[in-house]
């Protein structure tokens, strides 16, 4: 993958012009991960490139690792809603969003992990934190492809931090313990 124009290109990219914004980013500064909590990563971004939806992302990714671009870099996306970091507030003026294909937080329910949206996940797919929630886990070319991403974000923009939103926000969850037990180790890239 190589940005041009603050656009992806190459590699496994495909482009979803879903840029609701024209504002642009004072940076960006930092990089906020997400989970989608939906069914699929296609599903995910046309819902998220949705001009009747007051969400936007810069990017999905896939579960085989593939990437959807939505917004260019250089734009503001509305991803991180009323947020703080380090002590800056209103952070989509100046961060990528970054959405990973993930349904999140699971529930057990009669022996079956069930997401919020009602999609029953195999056992293979779970990952039991050490408090014992049970969450869905990321792939390893998910986890791979957001490496990738990072370090070419961090190349080209003076990216200072990558946090999850849940770092950002107390009303968030994203994008849980299970990124970090897939290898994505603190947020280092």
């Amino acid at each position: 993958m190589e940005i041009f124009e603050n656009w992806l290109t190459g590699g496994n990219v495909r482009l979803l012009n879903g840029t609701k914004s024209r504002r642009e980013l004072d940076g960006p500064r930092m990089i906020v991960l997400h989970y989608t909590a939906g069914t699929s990563a296609a599903g995910s971004a046309v819902y998220l490139s949705r001009p009747d939806v007051n969400v936007s992302a810069h990017v999905v990714v896939g579960r085989l690792g593939e990437v959807i671009q939505l917004t260019p870099f250089n734009l503001e996306a509305w991803h991180a809603g009323m947020s703080e970091y380090g002590g800056r507030t209103g952070l989509n003026r100046c961060s990528v969003g970054i959405e990973l294909d993930n349904l999140g937080r699971l529930e057990k329910r009669d022996g079956l992990y069930v997401a919020e949206c009602g999609r029953v996940v195999a056992p293979g797919e779970v990952y039991t934190h050490a408090d014992g929630s049970v969450w869905h886990r990321y792939t390893s070319a998910q986890v791979t492809t957001l490496r990738e991403l990072c370090l070419l974000l961090r190349e080209r923009y003076p990216i200072c931090h990558v946090v999850g939103h849940s770092d950002v926000t107390e009303r968030k969850q994203d994008p849980g313990p299970a990124l970090a037990a897939c290898g994505f180790d603190g947020y280092a890239y």
